[in-house]
C-alpha cells in the first residue's frame, strides 16, 4: 500500500469522532496502522471461511440466528455501506447518510443462493478497493465529518468502525460458531 513512513490511519479516533453505539467496534481494533490490520483481517477471512464445506456454511449456532453464510452476507452488506459512507464523507458530501436495517438487508440478500467462495470473492474485491481508497486519502481528510444514521462521524472513525465491525463478527464466528483462525 502506501509508501508513506507515517500513516494517518495509525491514529485511533477519539470518542468525539463517532457515536457511542460504535465504540464496541472501534474497541475491537488494536492500536497501530489500520490498513495493514485490514489486510491481515482479509487474509484471515479468506483462510477461515474459504475452507468451509456447504454444511458448515449453513450452520447456525442457535435456532433463529444467522448461518455462517448469512453472517458473511451481513459483513459484506455492512462493508459496502460503511465504505460508501467513508467515500462520501471523504469527498465532502454534506448529505445526511441513511442508516441500514440489517434485517431488511438480509431478507433481500439471497445469500442462501450463493457459495461461500462467491461471498469471499466479493469481500476480497471490496476490501481491496476500500483499502486502496483509504490509502489514497490525504491526512487532513480523515478529520472531516459527515452525518450517518443521524450522528456525526469522521472519515477516520468510519474506517475504524468498518474494520471493527468485521472483527466483531470474526469474534462471533469463534465464540458462537466454533470457527477460529487460531
Amino acid at each position: 500500500m502506501s509508501d508513506l513512513i507515517y500513516s494517518p490511519w495509525s491514529v485511533r479516533p477519539n470518542d468525539s469522532e463517532y457515536n457511542r453505539f460504535y465504540a464496541g467496534y472501534v474497541d475491537c481494533v488494536p492500536d497501530g496502522d489500520l490498513i495493514p490490520f485490514m489486510a491481515a483481517q482479509l487474509h484471515r477471512i479468506q483462510d477461515v471461511l474459504g475452507g468451509l464445506d456447504v454444511s458448515q456454511g449453513d450452520h447456525s449456532y442457535e435456532s433463529g440466528k444467522w448461518t455462517v453464510r448469512e453472517l458473511m452476507g451481513h459483513v459484506l452488506d455492512t462493508e459496502w455501506v460503511f465504505g460508501s459512507r467513508l467515500l462520501r464523507i471523504a469527498r465532502g458530501d454534506k448529505a445526511a447518510l441513511p442508516g441500514m436495517d440489517q434485517n431488511d438487508f438480509m431478507a433481500n440478500s439471497f445469500v442462501a443462493d450463493r457459495s461461500m467462495t462467491s461471498l469471499i470473492a466479493e469481500f476480497s474485491g471490496l476490501r481491496a478497493a476500500t483499502m486502496t481508497l483509504m490509502d489514497s486519502l490525504r491526512a487532513e481528510v480523515l478529520d472531516w465529518k459527515g452525518n450517518a444514521s443521524g450522528f456525526d462521524i469522521t472519515v477516520r472513525a468510519q474506517g475504524w468502525v468498518l474494520a471493527g465491525h468485521c472483527e466483531h463478527h470474526m469474534t462471533i464466528l469463534k465464540d458462537r460458531y466454533g470457527i477460529s483462525d487460531s
